[in-house]
């Protein structure tokens, strides 16, 4: 569930780089938040009584987080290679993992993803788009603030029922970007579909999978499996976009990877030591 996700992930980003021109960033990040949304609608058909205030407030929170990471993650996309945008994405769970660690050897694995980031501007940070930087480090800090609400909608709603709430949410919140960025362009049939089937591999689909993922496999597992996201990212953006990566790209990516699985397996063996801990861990439900 975990790697078919992941796949699916970056063909959706890749196809919505292709779309880039006719509807700019945020006209996908609508298209994508609005027909998730009425995917897990239908799929979910979730109970909109009986929930309390404070439930309600989690799943406007986990909306609006969504619609900013998934914006800001887009806006990153159109300035930066697809692998390298992921990577920097990735640093916010693992400065959570870290965090959630809490021991003096875990900021080794931050200080090697530092490292890794580094590497990533291939011998001069002159060509990475300073901008695409600035809004990858933004999706990163809102990918940190995903784990954290996505895990509190999950103990509130059963099943898909939070996300498909959230992803409403999510919708309405980019719907005046969306317009703005995309105006007329949002009418054109063969546009629709595009940006549908950018909805079903990109949001859906993988959502969907980490969340049953999450209740079959154990935390640290599943967070080691999405340590693989850049690889993927990167595969993906040569195979389809035809952006190729220098080796000392490469370098930085496998570094930033390991990192974050170092990273994981530290707060693991916390959350071993401390069941309590473990309970209030930040790190736990990986996105």
């Amino acid at each position: 569930m975990v790697v078919t996700g992941l796949v699916c992930q970056e063909l959706g980003a890749s196809l919505a780089v292709l779309l880039f021109p006719a509807l700019g960033p945020l006209g996908i990040v609508f298209l994508r938040l609005g027909f998730s949304a009425v995917i897990l609608m239908v799929i979910a058909r979730p109970r909109l009584r009986g929930h309390t205030p404070t439930a309600w407030r989690s799943v406007i929170g986990f909306g609006l987080v969504l619609a900013l990471m998934n914006g800001l993650f887009y806006l990153a996309l159109a300035r930066l290679p697809l692998g390298v945008t992921v990577t920097i994405e990735v640093l916010g769970p693992l400065v959570l993992s870290v965090i959630a660690a809490r021991r003096a050897s875990a900021w080794l694995w931050a200080g090697l993803a530092l490292v890794g980031v580094i590497a990533l501007a291939g011998g001069g940070w002159d060509r990475l788009d300073p901008i695409g930087v600035l809004f990858a480090l933004g999706a990163a800090s809102s990918w940190a603030l995903y784990i954290l609400a996505s895990a509190r909608v999950g103990r509130e709603f059963p099943r898909l029922d939070g996300l498909a709430l959230a992803m409403v949410v999510g919708a309405l919140a980019a719907l005046p970007w969306g317009l703005i960025a995309a105006g007329g362009a949002l009418v054109r049939i063969d546009l629709l579909a595009l940006g549908a089937a950018v909805a079903v591999l990109s949001s859906t689909i993988p959502y969907a999978l980490e969340l049953l993922a999450l209740r079959r496999l154990a935390a640290s597992a599943f967070a080691i499996l999405m340590s693989l996201a850049p690889a993927t990212a990167t595969l993906a953006g040569w195979l389809l976009l035809g952006q190729g990566m220098t080796w000392l790209e490469i370098v930085g990516i496998a570094l930033v990877i390991a990192a974050s699985i170092g990273a994981v397996r530290a707060a693991s063996a916390r959350a071993a030591a401390d069941p309590r801990g473990a309970e209030a861990s930040p790190a736990e439900p990986l996105p």
